[in-house]
């Protein structure tokens, strides 16, 4: 039997209910197939390790997800949990992605069947992928803004390194992925505002230097701005879009928006050698302790790890029983993006398809 070592932080708000959603599908994915063991190590990080250590995550902690076989973590922070110069103190962005060199954000952007989305596409009809680079970009001036009352300015900063490494990653996704919804071709979108800023046009010439090696993938280019309207009027014409940190942040919460809601997508952060899954929503504190929250993103997160680990079968099942389960009514999503019944019984259905998949 295989066994993987794997880092949980259950965070803040919302945090450590949809982790346990999630948990509960993988220890019931792992008893079904018998093929695998998670050997889960749970550490503390977010706000309440803020106020107890003073960091938003110790030394210790970060050094067990370095040597982890891979992370798990749920959302963290609290939005009035808030250091000296007015940022949160318990986010682990910049601890995680940057202290592990976590240089790939994937964020996968579908349409599952049973949910009302504010656009008119159907289930299917929507699945692309946003590789957002984790490292560089205008979050690199993480707590290194400079100014004073009269001005403020944080610099956007790309790398030749860390452009061609990300934009070789999206490539390599497109490759083993099937294309499109709408044409089954396989597209890699650079999305950046060369127009106007010269860090972005840096960017482009090397997406367009290194797009060369993949001959049978399709390039094409969009503005930012460009790109927020196309992802709202003909989201099935993508596939893979990549993108600096910032705009990767902004266009995914707007394709989430597409979807049904955050509550829809997972996310998975990779470097070479360690990786770490989690929601792309926050902590929701304002639903926190009433059981409303929806836990797909998280689950959806676990599956996502559970493909990192090549455990591809169990990460199948797991999706199939997602799928399953919203097709046929037994889980379903609110207009709110909350599941009908709350966490308990959207977790029962995907459970109770696990059988069935």
């Amino acid at each position: 039997m295989r066994s993987h070592r794997i880092v949980t932080i259950p965070g803040d708000g919302i945090g450590p209910e949809i982790l346990a959603s999630a948990l509960d599908v993988l220890a019931d994915t792992e008893g079904r197939l018998e093929t695998f063991h998670l050997e889960l190590e749970e550490h503390i990080g977010g706000v309440a390790c803020h106020e107890r250590t003073g960091k938003p995550l110790t030394d210790e902690s970060l050094e067990a997800c370095r040597t982890a076989d891979a992370v798990l973590k749920a959302p963290v922070g609290l939005p009035w949990a808030r250091g000296a110069d007015g940022t949160e103190t318990g986010l682990l962005g910049g601890v995680l992605r940057n202290g592990l060199d976590l240089y790939a954000n994937v964020r996968p952007i579908k349409l599952w069947p049973g949910v009302t989305p504010p656009i008119k596409v159907e289930a299917g009809q929507v699945d692309y992928v946003i590789v957002r680079e984790n490292t560089e970009g205008l979050y690199l001036s993480r707590g290194r803004g400079v100014g004073n009352e009269e001005a403020m300015a944080d610099v956007l900063l790309m790398t030749r390194k860390g452009v061609e490494r990300i934009i070789r990653f999206a490539f390599e996704m497109a490759q083993r992925r099937n294309g499109s919804p709408s044409d089954g071709v396989r597209r890699v979108t650079c999305v950046d505002k060369s127009n106007v800023l010269r860090s972005f046009w840096f960017f482009r010439q090397i997406f367009q230097r290194i797009g060369e090696e993949y001959p049978l993938v399709e390039k094409e280019y969009l503005y930012s701005d460009a790109a927020a309207q196309a992802l709202v009027q003909r989201p099935w014409h993508f596939d893979i879009l990549v993108m600096e940190n910032f705009l990767g942040d902004l266009l995914s919460d707007l394709g989430g928006g597409t979807i049904g809601g955050l509550g829809m997508c997972p996310s998975g952060n990779y470097g070479d050698r360690v990786a770490y899954f989690e929601p792309i929503h926050g902590s929701a504190p304002d639903i926190m302790g009433k059981g409303v929250a929806n836990p797909l993103s998280q689950i959806l997160s676990a599956a996502m790890m559970l493909e990192y680990l090549k455990e591809e079968e169990a990460a199948q099942m797991i999706q199939r029983a997602v799928w399953s389960a919203l097709a046929s009514g037994d889980l379903a999503i609110q207009a709110n993006g909350q599941p009908v019944g709350g966490s308990t019984a959207a977790t029962k259905a995907v459970l109770a398809h696990l059988g069935q998949s």
